[in-house]
């Protein structure tokens, strides 16, 4: 997930701390959302729970009713969450199957998951319901809740620390399933003990306590996945976690031949205002750039900052088409190498001096900081040309006339902010969404706020022509 520098709202998803009892983002009432009600001297504030369970069809992950009306024990039956106080709790059932499979190969034996806990915390985080999959005993991206009840198999769809974080070498609450990439920075970054991790390829069927698995190219960062899941009864969920929509997804077979039931979608941009450019037309405009520079001042230092994993399209283009090495620190180099890639044999240094192209954390890249590394670069170079490549710094009024964005200077500090995004604009989700034509959509991202849920929500229903 993309975090906003310099300004900028953050959007993320509500964890821990910010869900209510019943394991949903607090609503805060806030004059945005013109909340109108009446609270009384002794009511409490309700919860998105409560809120949730009288809505009815406008949500669209409730479950279809011919009445439109919310029948809330099916819904608790199907999200596996905590009813309220008033209302008895029902029993919940366990998988019994304790194998994993490829669609006709053998069969995988995975332990039994052990008792765990929240470190340091003695009241546990509520694992939300959108991070449960209905009728099945999994969850995705939910490792900060420690063990949850009834969960036999944990999904991770990418190395992002929003994402995996709660993982750590203590981790023994259950088998994580992900991709071969994210298995290894899982491995190499993380001490996971080895045998809770399931690497599962691309494109190809799995049963995992019965249930059919999928994992899909997300688009995003190396070794992110769609997950696709293939119930009993013939429902059809898919998982996005972070991506980018793009053309070539909706050439994927398993999405061209299944109704997808229900589509948990990456809505960190779900505004109209984000109309990305494509990524392809970013890099060009900053090869561009960097390539002028250096003709024009050979001692300029080209800087790119990037995330743990994520933008390396940015840097690696620069290095290819201008013929330069990568210098990053030892601890990139070290994930970069474990990624595998042919076109980065060759092209990584250790020798900051040897080459005008550096790789820094993205929010290292303000002034000051560029202005101090420089200074840790002796003679080698006068000037810094840096580029911030993420969504939060588009701008609607550029759009995708990228030869208009003007660089924020500093003396002998120039930084670029370049609307090179991982995720999904506004546009791509509406015709993701309308290619799929999914029974239902829950947001994953932007969920803690009730205006902003309605707003989205009003988004579906015109994308499905509802």
């Amino acid at each position: 997930m993309e975090i906003p520098i310099d300004g900028g709202d953050s959007i993320s998803e509500s964890e821990g701390g910010d869900l209510d009892e019943d394991g949903f983002p607090r609503v805060s009432f806030s004059d945005e959302e013109a909340v109108d009600r009446t609270v009384g001297d002794d009511s409490e504030r309700e919860s998105f729970a409560s809120e949730f369970y009288r809505s009815g069809t406008e949500w669209s992950c409730l479950i279809d009713s011919k009445e439109k009306k919310l029948v809330q024990a099916d819904l608790f039956r199907m999200w596996g969450f905590k009813r309220p106080s008033q209302v008895q709790e029902g029993s919940s059932s366990r998988v019994s199957s304790k194998k994993m499979r490829r669609s006709g190969g053998g069969d995988r034996s995975i332990g039994p998951a052990k008792k765990g806990s929240v470190g340091g915390n003695n009241r546990p985080r509520i694992c939300p319901f959108y991070k449960k999959i209905p009728g099945t005993s999994f969850t995705v991206d939910a490792f900060r809740y420690g063990r949850i009840d009834g969960c036999l198999a944990y999904f991770l769809t990418h190395f992002h620390g929003d994402h995996y974080g709660g993982l750590n070498k203590g981790w023994s609450h259950g088998p994580i399933y992900c991709t071969p990439l994210t298995a290894r920075l899982v491995k190499m970054c993380l001490s996971v003990n080895p045998q809770y991790i399931c690497p599962l390829e691309l494109n190809v069927e799995y049963i995992i306590e019965g249930i059919k698995v999928t994992m899909l190219e997300a688009n995003h960062c190396p070794g992110a996945a769609l997950i696709h899941f293939g119930l009993h009864d013939g429902q059809s969920y898919l998982h996005t976690g972070d991506f980018r929509a793009c053309k070539q997804m909706q050439s994927y077979p398993i999405l061209l031949n299944k109704r997808i039931d229900v589509l948990y979608l990456d809505t960190t941009y779900c505004n109209p205002k984000y109309k990305f450019p494509l990524r392809e037309e970013v890099v060009n405009f900053v090869v561009k750039i960097a390539r002028n520079s250096l003709e024009n001042r050979p001692k300029t230092l080209i800087v790119v900052g990037a995330y743990s994993i994520g933008k390396e399209h940015v840097y690696l283009s620069i290095s290819q088409e201008l013929g330069v090495p990568i210098y990053t620190n030892a601890s990139r180099r070290r994930i970069l190498q474990s990624f595998g890639w042919h076109e980065l044999s060759g092209k990584l240094s250790s020798d900051g001096h040897s080459t005008p192209l550096h790789v820094l954390p993205l929010p290292h890249l303000r002034h000051e900081n560029l202005k101090q590394y420089l200074r840790t670069q002796g003679q080698s170079f006068t000037s810094v040309l840096a580029f911030r490549p993420t969504g939060w710094t588009f701008s609607e009024s550029i759009g995708s006339q990228l030869d208009r964005i003007r660089p924020n200077s500093n003396g002998n500090v120039v930084i670029y902010g370049v609307p090179y995004s991982e995720h999904s604009s506004f546009t791509e989700l509406r015709e993701f969404v309308q290619f799929l034509k999914p029974k239902k959509i829950i947001p994953t991202v932007n969920v803690g706020n009730a205006a902003h849920r309605d707003r989205m929500q009003s988004y579906f229903r015109q994308w499905l022509g509802s």
